[in-house]
């Protein structure tokens, strides 16, 4: 099943990965000046909180 909506944007993501020669930092350069330009406001959350779980039984210890 094709999706064109994520065809489209994996196209658009591309041709920016491809215009800055994959170098992720001017690509993130050029995201956040897109951002700033857009005079949204910008929300940044607090991280959440890992929630420790409970290992499996039988659990294999480490050598050592």
């Amino acid at each position: 099943m094709r999706d064109l909506i994520v065809e489209e944007v994996r196209k658009h993501r591309m041709d920016h990965t491809r215009r800055f020669r994959g170098d992720l930092s001017a690509i993130c350069a050029d995201l956040r000046s897109v951002q700033t330009a857009s005079g949204h406001k910008v929300v940044r959350l607090a991280p959440r909180k890992l929630v420790p779980t409970k290992a499996p039984k039988g659990r294999v210890k480490p050598r050592g």
